[in-house]
């Protein structure tokens, strides 16, 4: 492939624009020996002034695998591999836990009301109100959300999806639409 060139030069200044190279990814298989050579050229842009890449400055690239090895044409990641992420508590699970600490706390006597715990946690009174609502839930329910292990049914309740329970005020009724929650659960 030969270079693309251009010649003129800039009429005020005098000096001549830059040579620019274009090169397109194309490979190749060549199976010699037990292996197998893949020539691969790369898209490469290259700035120059005219004639920088005349007498075949470009190179030619290559590389020798063994049969059977595939050949990525991906670049290996830099730097240290991120270590796996741990799966993360659900927003609702975490607001129960929440919940039963503020209540915990607030019969000890160490918080006198919800507005304190706003003040402390930096959030509104109602949105405190709210997830204390979560209090509300029948305590088999509780017990179940913080026993979960299954992610996607984790990930599925959310404290939306369980507000509506806290509303219900009979336990037994309470639980019969919480089974049809998890009912709901895709898998």
């Amino acid at each position: 492939m030969a270079p693309l060139s251009s010649r003129s030069t800039n009429r005020l200044s005098g000096i001549a624009e830059p040579e620019v190279w274009f090169r397109i990814v194309h490979i190749t298989l060549e199976n010699t020996d037990g292996f197998v050579a893949y020539r691969e050229q790369t898209v490469e842009i290259a700035l120059g002034p005219h004639g920088a890449f005349e007498n075949g400055n470009i190179g030619i690239l290559t590389r020798q695998v063994p049969a059977g090895q595939v050949v990525s044409a991906v670049p290996p990641p830099r730097g240290k591999p991120k270590p796996p992420k741990a799966p993360r508590i659900p927003r609702a699970i975490e607001f129960l836990r929440k919940a039963l600490e503020w209540q915990a706390l607030l019969e000890a006597g160490e918080i006198k009301s919800q507005g304190d715990i706003a003040q402390r946690e930096g959030i509104s009174r109602p949105r405190v109100n709210q997830v204390m609502s979560l209090l509300r839930l029948a305590p088999e329910i509780q017990e179940q959300l913080l026993r979960l292990t299954d992610q996607q049914a984790i990930r599925f309740l959310s404290e939306n999806r369980l507000r509506p329970l806290t509303q219900i005020h009979d336990p037994q009724r309470q639980l019969e639409e919480f089974q049809k929650l998890l009912a709901q659960i895709p898998s």
